[in-house]
């Protein structure tokens, strides 16, 4: 298949991302000799307050810049002597102070606000402590050692000041039975979404780039990451992963792969704060990456064939995918060998159906030669819309069914 003779192509791609490299988000690749190709220390966080920092040793100052040209925040030094105002404390993204200024702050009763930090560069001593109390700071930390807790710190800050409340959809989306294409359904979801983040969650599945005809994009895929979790800024997730027809995709590979729980939800959530649609494909086989999915989804999307095997299996796995979100509801795929109805399949499983899937010719050979491309009028892009549109009423899913 051509994505053989593509890999190492795709190789040299991967090596062009280094923004991903927030606190415990990070590539195993290595830089190329000569440094990283992008400037990450010219990137600024679109929409992000500055940083207000009232430091004086001047070790601290060059450690704290080094650190903020990393995230891509702007920082703002004010006089190590000048009062600080109220507007000015109250409209900085974050606030960084020494034990000094930290006192003096705290003197002057400002308002309590969230991400203010005190750093030092030597051990905190009694007096650090107490002024970080004083001024309701909520971290103390050394440089350069917990600089990574610094660059968390930076970033959850940067998120916060442009958080204007939209919040994406997270589906889930699960074969209630071998071979039903819930895969091929999740690309389908991905690409009649707006914008959306497709998460491939099968370890085993042989990544799920192929389906989308996107496996020579350049960007990162699960392998090369080291996510053990934390919240991650989702301007910097969405430029290292690959897109491919408006589709965001954290594929996996051509070699198996354990994911880790932990890393799913981070993914995930950056996806949700970033306001796009979060599709996540799930193996049968419920892991604890699936069960983070699961947890986090909005709808779990059970896709089944349309025949008696299938129906049995898919009657098995419905209970225990209602036992852990009851928000779930049924696809069925065509054709029907056997006069089995959708709504059939809906009543003996007890999910709701929110759509059904006819066949579609030539389908298989589309696949092989360049992945999904869905027409408006195909009978996946229907079904697509349809599950899409239940999410802004969440109820109608307990409560109806699809025609």
């Amino acid at each position: 298949m051509r994505w053989l003779s593509a890999l190492r192509r795709v190789c040299a791609h991967w090596r062009l991302y280094p923004q991903i490299r927030i606190w415990d988000w990070c590539p195993k690749i290595s830089a190329p000799q000569g440094g990283w190709v992008t400037d990450t220390t010219r990137t600024e966080v679109a929409g992000s307050a500055p940083v207000l920092a009232v430091l004086t040793d001047p070790e601290l100052r060059d450690e704290l810049d080094r650190v903020a040209a990393a995230v891509g925040v702007r920082v703002v030094h004010a006089g190590a002597t000048a009062p600080v105002s109220r507007k000015t404390w109250s409209a900085a993204g974050a606030v960084l102070l020494d034990d000094v200024a930290a006192d003096r702050c705290g003197q002057a009763a400002l308002p309590r606000r969230p991400h203010v930090t005190v750093l030092t560069v030597g051990e905190p001593v009694t007096a650090t402590w107490a002024a970080a109390v004083t001024v309701g700071a909520q971290h103390v930390l050394r440089l350069p050692e917990q600089e990574r807790e610094l660059i968390r710190e930076l970033a959850e800050a940067g998120e916060s000041a442009r958080d204007d409340g939209l919040r994406g959809d997270v589906l889930a989306v699960i074969g209630g039975c071998g071979g039903a294409g819930a895969s091929l359904f999740a690309v389908a979801l991905a690409q009649t979404a707006t914008d959306a983040l497709l998460v491939d969650l099968d370890p085993w599945g042989g990544g799920i780039d192929l389906l989308l005809g996107g496996e020579t994009t350049p960007g990162l895929r699960w392998p090369d990451l080291a996510l053990r979790g934390g919240r991650l800024n989702w301007s910097a997730v969405r430029e290292a992963l690959p897109r491919h027809r408006r589709v965001s995709v954290l594929s996996g590979t051509r070699r198996g792969h354990e994911l880790d729980a932990g890393a799913v939800h981070a993914v995930v959530d950056a996806g949700r704060r970033g306001a796009v649609t979060v599709v996540c494909d799930l193996p049968r086989r419920l892991t604890d990456a699936s069960q983070a999915a699961l947890d986090a989804a909005d709808l779990v999307v059970l896709v089944s064939r349309c025949d008696v095997r299938a129906c049995a299996a898919t009657g098995a796995m419905a209970p225990v995918l209602a036992s852990i979100n009851p928000n779930a509801g049924l696809v069925v795929r065509g054709p029907s060998p056997g006069g089995l109805r959708a709504a059939e399949l809906a009543d003996i499983t007890g999910l709701p159906l929110l759509a059904s899937v006819k066949a579609q010719p030539q389908l298989a050979e589309q696949l092989e030669c360049g992945g999904l491309r869905l027409g408006r009028r195909s009978a996946l892009a229907v079904a697509a819309r349809r599950v899409l549109a239940v999410l802004p009423d969440r109820g109608s899913v307990q409560g109806g069914r699809a025609a």
